[in-house]
């Protein structure tokens, strides 16, 4: 049974719904869980029940867990001492980050934002060309590098022993990135890329204040709100909140996409979402050929029933 490490992301002193996900990808191995910063101890038991059989709090300076170039050198140095096949994360902004110093510390191959991983044929399946087609890749290599796309894999319980280990690896504190100052969003918004729902408005919206009402809507469901390219363009909404080809790529279990045309670029970034709802006063916009549920309709008469239903 091959042995594997899944990088988990905690936030408000919880173990991230996303990481649990990765955690589940990695089922049926030897699963390392590696938490940095925190309490890993008061978490070894939710990731017992997620399927960890070991969990790994990194004992150093707190300053020190807080800088990608560190966390990469200690996941480098994990591999190395539990001889792990695979390391996992997610492929957020802390996992695309954290992994690729991985990979280039190791010099090995990383794969990125995958929607399918096999760890005994050290085989990945990620997207190509804008969503067109999915490419399964094999690597060549004695440790499997991995992003995983957020909210791709359902996390499912598999108990596992959740042995606590603290580990303290040996590791030179002077080189490197230092993190100075951490400066949040006032945004309480959901993390568009890990959101379990995403609800997102186009030009239809017509102006920036009018992204209230999806906001609005988008509190009663637990969701994000996100923006067409369109809508960026015309000033409706900033860009960290595109979807698309040169947005943010999205797989929620749920997206209502509110006024969007459906352009491929749009759908590259939001195809693998578990069921897709469209709104759209034309019955001919692409997005109703790509999607789960349609509503031929304004979406400015939709939303707030669908709000006040909710």
């Amino acid at each position: 049974m091959a042995s594997t490490g899944v990088l988990i992301e905690m936030e408000n002193n919880a173990v991230k719904e996303t990481s649990l996900g990765v955690l589940t990808a990695a089922a049926g191995h030897t699963i390392h869980a590696v938490v940095m910063g925190g309490d890993a101890a008061a978490v070894k038991d939710r990731l017992a029940e997620y399927g960890a059989a070991k969990v790994i709090g990194v004992k150093a300076d707190a300053d020190l867990l807080a800088g990608p170039d560190y966390q990469a050198r200690v996941i480098a140095a994990t591999v190395d001492e539990y001889r792990l096949d695979a390391f996992f994360a997610t492929a957020g902004a802390v996992g695309k980050d954290v992994m690729a110093r991985v990979a280039a510390i190791m010099d090995k191959p990383l794969v990125s934002d995958c929607v399918a991983v096999d760890i005994d044929r050290k085989t990945a399946t990620k997207s190509h060309f804008s969503g067109k087609t999915f490419a399964t890749l094999k690597v060549d290599t004695d440790c499997l590098l991995c992003t995983v796309r957020p909210n791709t894999f359902e996390p499912v319980p598999s108990p596992g022993s959740g042995e606590w280990i603290e580990f303290s690896p040996d590791i030179d504190e002077s080189a490197g990135l230092k993190i100075v100052e951490v400066i949040k969003e006032s945004s309480e918004q959901l993390e568009l890329t890990e959101a379990p729902v995403v609800i997102t408005g186009g030009r239809a919206m017509k102006a920036a204040e009018n992204f209230d009402m999806l906001k609005t809507c988008a509190q009663k469901l637990g969701a994000a709100v996100g923006a067409s390219r369109a809508a960026v363009d015309a000033g409706f909404a900033p860009h960290s909140m595109q979807v698309g080809q040169t947005g943010k790529t999205v797989s929620p279990k749920l997206y209502i996409a509110c006024g969007v045309s459906g352009a491929v670029q749009h759908f590259a970034g939001m195809k693998t979402s578990k069921v897709i709802v469209a709104i759209n006063e034309d019955k001919d916009a692409p997005i109703f050929t790509k999607c789960d549920y349609g509503i031929v309709a304004d979406v400015f008469d939709v939303i707030p029933v669908l709000t006040e239903k909710l």
